[in-house]
């Protein structure tokens, strides 16, 4: 008996968590998955401690690629993948959301006629210069299988005139926000109590390498530790930008290393407020009930805002509604994303691929 073949790259924390549940269903789905880590995200809290934490496979590949420009990071990986593809030749290739490491995977694969499989396709910041907006944009018109989180994201793509392929499946991230046990000691070794502290993340390039913005931002967020002192699990960008910008007085933000999914999760549910520039943290604060200030201007998840719970930066200086008038609509799914993933992917690998197992 062969069994249907599928090469996941991954490169960054967020799709180390994403693909946990997917990976697992695909097991029990009978699929023979190997798995392709870029570098992109290198360090051991950054990238190692998720495949031990959330019990995911250990990379068969590793590309070890880290570092450089957006061109010059993406020439190197589709150097290093197309000769990986060919000799594993997989029926599939599955990417997550808006990483170079998924433009390059995605790139890669059509190149080589290897349907592609796009997790979280159909977003849209509507921003051209963020290079996420780029990335998802070109593996979504690249995909022939795209699993959107959200009806929105079916919709958008339906306005771009891909209709083939797409499903909509929920978020595998709220399989998880479902899933999770708290580590309640990451409070307590924090000396932190429910509700009495915030919680900030920065990471993206647009925020962190540009003095003006990172450093309106941090004056902002240091005021706002005034009211509830602030924890800063530091990404390695951002603590570099910091390091880079004239002193600024952080007041009462408490800077500490990054954290792991347990911790992340449990700070997230049990902060005041989460301030972040992240597009995954923002609907983890939303799954978790816990109020959300996106310091960007824009969003790919509408939902968090209309249903009351984030607020984009420009908008920072009015409330949000009071709680009793927030709204957690299913926008993403039932926890069933990572089941019904697999059935879909099963569907094509016999219906299209004609593959039997």
């Amino acid at each position: 008996m062969t069994h249907p073949r599928i090469l996941t790259i991954l490169g960054a924390r967020p799709q180390f968590i994403k693909a946990a549940p997917l990976s697992k269903s695909l097991r029990l789905g009978g699929w023979e998955e190997k798995i392709v880590h870029t570098g992109q995200h290198y360090d051991h809290m950054m990238s190692d401690v998720f495949f031990e934490e959330l019990g995911l496979d250990q990379p068969t590949f590793h590309l070890n690629i880290a570092g450089g420009g957006h061109g010059d990071m993406v020439g190197r990986m589709l150097m290093a993948l197309e000769p990986l593809l060919i000799e594993e030749n997989p029926d599939i290739v599955l990417v997550y959301g808006d990483t170079n490491s998924t433009l390059a995977g995605a790139l890669a694969a059509a190149q080589l006629n290897i349907p592609v499989a796009h997790v979280e396709a159909g977003l849209r910041s509507f921003k051209r210069s963020m290079p996420e907006e780029k990335n998802r944009r070109v593996t979504d018109h690249l995909s022939t299988l795209l699993y959107c989180p959200t009806q929105a994201a079916v919709s958008q793509l339906h306005s771009e005139g891909i209709h083939e392929g797409v499903t909509w499946v929920g978020d595998l991230m709220y399989d998880l926000a479902l899933q999770v046990e708290p580590d309640h000691d990451i409070l307590s070794y924090f000396a932190l109590q429910k509700s009495q502290f915030s919680l900030l993340t920065l990471h993206r390039a647009e925020t962190c390498d540009d003095p003006l913005i990172m450093s309106e931002r941090l004056s902002w967020l240091a005021d706002q530790s005034e009211r509830h002192p602030i924890v800063w699990p530091i990404h390695p960008r951002a603590r570099q930008a910091l390091d880079r910008l004239p002193s600024i007085d952080l007041k009462k933000i408490k800077l500490i290393e990054p954290v792991g999914y347990r911790q992340m999760a449990t700070f997230i549910k049990n902060a005041y407020e989460v301030f972040t520039d992240s597009g995954g943290v923002q609907r983890e604060a939303f799954f978790h009930q816990t109020p959300c200030t996106t310091l960007r201007n824009e969003s790919e998840w509408p939902e968090t805002i209309s249903a009351g719970w984030n607020r984009l930066w420009q908008d920072r200086a009015c409330s949000l509604p009071p709680q009793t008038e927030r709204s957690l609509p299913l926008h993403f799914g039932s926890g069933d994303a990572a089941q019904l993933i697999e059935a879909s992917l099963s569907r094509f690998a016999r219906d299209v691929l004609h593959l039997t197992w």
